[in-house]
């Protein structure tokens, strides 16, 4: 049937005006997941103004604590509701309008991972996921968390404030910020910057506390006491400083041969400080993630950064005519710390005749710097009572002092430890039991020709 070219032209107009009613109500309502953005923002996808955070992927825990407790507060039975689909665009925003245009994203599940909240804690957080909520002044939010994607190399979390005006979303991302610092996983935590596997990402680690005694650490007389003086101090201390005009900074520079207890009296100085956070910084570490920790350490105050064997970057600047950039860096964030803040620099050195003299005997960077010795006859005789415990079956144990002349700390452990093991090995008891004859033989041992050079990695003569 061929209709006359009136009616055919009219069916032409009425089948575009359906087509284009059609098409208009589809951008209107967009697809189930941008709708259900936009209906509660109550704006288009394209007129929401960026409002985002960018965080270090370590921080995703604090984040998510943020977040937390911002929902907590104004929306607390606020549910999630997550994206579906390929996860190749950069931003929450991005994967929104797609799903607009075809079907690469859809309304789904909340992605969750796994993020460390302590040595052996953890808890979820949310990967890709958004809440609608409402900001301080009631207007509607929809709040998105995007997680790093390690696989690709990503060192960045994202938060993204939707809000139908760039002053609303301002708001809620610093009221979030606010509660991010306030809720910080970090605070009161023993860490350690390191690598990971991926792609060379920073990787923050949660090490456990140690829980020494003073007894466990042998000094000459007095060394502890001066130590402890000078970095320990109680809340009431620090408020009573302040209130004096006293700088809180302070540095400890610990120096020695290998194997003398500068690690082990470092340790026992963060059991001392509980409440402090402290950062452990050695090795590639050191070098590459020095400013970062820094500006952490400022961030957890009352907090201590221990710098271990330091003479790797801070050899002398006379040695070197172009200096060494990572002392220069060192010595900028010591003095860029100011006096007020509670942060305490804990430096060990094997190489104290190497070191920068700037950080080594400049007021303000080093404030003390104590010697950890080769311990002496009555230090070596505490030192095997300590390793050997109750198993030591000797009352007099003189000799065997006198002849580990010039041995350090370590040395002493690993000949106890061996002396230990040969009891068992011979059958002798359980290894409970340490009498002289079996402490000879593994002194002997270890101070043999043969031995010449585990005797000189453990600090032997």
């Amino acid at each position: 049937m061929t209709l006359p070219p009136e009616d055919a032209r009219g069916l032409a107009r009425a089948l575009t005006e359906l087509l284009n009613v059609s098409h208009q109500t589809l951008v209107d309502s967009g697809s189930p997941l941008s709708a259900k953005v936009t209906e509660h923002v109550g704006c288009p996808l394209a007129e929401i103004p960026n409002v985002a955070e960018h965080m270090p992927s370590w921080d995703h825990a604090n984040l998510q604590r943020g977040v937390d407790a911002y929902l907590a507060r104004h929306s607390p039975d606020a549910a999630w509701f997550g994206i579906a689909g390929s996860r190749h665009f950069s931003s929450v925003i991005d994967m929104l309008t797609s799903a607009d245009t075809n079907s690469a994203h859809r309304l789904g599940a909340v992605d969750y991972t796994t993020v460390a909240t302590g040595p052996s804690s953890s808890s979820e957080a949310v990967q890709l996921g958004l809440v609608c909520t409402v900001a301080p002044d009631g207007m509607p939010v929809v709040l998105a968390i995007q997680g790093a994607e390690e696989d690709r190399g990503e060192e960045l979390c994202h938060l993204q404030v939707l809000a139908a005006d760039r002053h609303t979303g301002a708001t809620v991302r610093e009221e979030i910020l606010g509660l991010v610092r306030e809720h910080d996983v970090f605070r009161g935590q023993l860490l350690s910057f390191g690598m990971s596997e991926h792609r060379g990402n920073r990787l923050l680690s949660f090490l456990p506390r140690p829980s020494m005694r003073a007894d466990q650490v042998v000094l000459p007389d007095g060394v502890l006491a001066s130590i402890e003086r000078h970095v320990v101090r109680s809340a009431e201390q620090t408020r009573a400083l302040r209130a004096h005009g006293q700088h809180l900074k302070r540095g400890l520079l610990l120096y020695g041969p290998p194997g003398t207890g500068k690690t082990h009296t470092v340790r026992y100085l963060l059991s001392r400080l509980p409440s402090c956070t402290v950062f452990v910084l050695s090795g590639m570490a050191m070098i590459r993630w020095l400013r970062t920790t820094a500006a952490l350490a400022r961030r957890l105050e009352p907090s201590v950064v221990v710098v271990e064997d330091v003479d790797l970057i801070a050899e002398d600047r006379a040695r070197s005519m172009s200096g060494n950039p990572v002392l220069f860096e060192l010595l900028d964030e010591m003095d860029g710390i100011g006096s007020e803040a509670d942060v305490t620099f804990v430096l060990t050195t094997n190489r104290v005749n190497a070191m920068e003299e700037a950080l080594a005997q400049r007021p303000g960077r080093v404030d003390l710097a104590v010697e950890v010795p080769r311990p002496d006859a009555e230090c070596r005789e505490r030192l095997l009572r300590l390793y050997a415990g109750a198993a030591l079956r000797t009352p007099d144990v003189s000799d065997l002092v006198a002849a580990t002349d010039g041995v350090t700390a370590s040395f002493v452990k690993e000949w106890v430890r061996r002396a230990v093991l040969r009891s068992l090995d011979d059958g002798v008891g359980d290894g409970r039991g340490l009498d002289e004859p079996a402490l000879r033989v593994s002194l002997d041992e270890l101070l043999s020709q043969q031995q010449a050079l585990t005797r000189s990695m453990l600090g032997g003569r």
